[in-house]
């Protein structure tokens, strides 16, 4: 078997607590545990890192609703961090492409809405343009590529806390799969950053 390395890669990235979760007890809005991580050295190096190729933002609609809401004005906030900031230009500026049965029409630009098989889309996005998609902190769609296999790398935030309820991100039943360890860093909360590459 050998690593993917041609066409463009469809790529994630989540913050997950030690058993696996990506919010706490109370429910999806529930982010009292990795808050604390968010504005780390290594979170925001890891922000960088994975858009770093990315010219394809895939958002659920309310995870883009929220995002839109906030980021864009930390685009043009001169006293945020650098890193935020160029974050959120990014953001702003890139493809966004918006899954939703809501939705008739975009209220953000450079953005499309799809209501459509989350597969069919996948192979439209790989089949043109160039650069990566990044499936930006959206944990159905990232739960669905797994099923379907169709991942090719995953950007985690692990942190160092245990949240005892909440959804897991890697479910029972997940088709098997390998990976390679691509990068890790560790910050000084003790957070890890680590990339995984799907190994086909």
């Amino acid at each position: 078997m050998t690593e993917q390395t041609t066409g463009r890669k469809v790529m994630a990235n989540l913050v997950i607590s030690l058993d696996g979760r990506y919010h706490g007890a109370g429910g999806p809005a529930d982010f009292a545990a990795f808050a604390t991580y968010a504005t780390t050295d290594v979170a925001r190096d890891q922000m960088t890192r994975m858009r770093q190729n990315a010219t394809t933002a895939l958002l659920g609609r309310v995870l883009a609703e929220g995002f839109m809401a906030y980021w864009p004005s930390v685009a043009a906030d001169g006293n945020a961090d650098p890193r935020d900031r160029d974050y959120a230009t990014w953001l702003v500026t890139t493809e966004k492409v918006v899954l939703s049965t809501t939705l008739t029409e975009a209220p953000w630009e450079r953005t499309r809405v799809v209501n459509g098989p989350l597969a069919d889309l996948i192979a439209e996005l790989k089949a043109g343009g160039e650069g990566d998609i990044l499936v930006n902190t959206s944990p159905s769609i990232t739960k669905a590529l797994l099923a379907a296999d169709l991942l090719d790398r995953m950007y985690l935030v692990v942190i160092p806390e245990i949240t005892g309820g909440g959804l897991r991100l890697f479910d029972d039943g997940l088709p098997p799969s390998k990976w390679r360890l691509t990068h890790q860093e560790t910050g000084e909360l003790g957070a890890m950053a680590l990339v995984y590459d799907r190994i086909r």
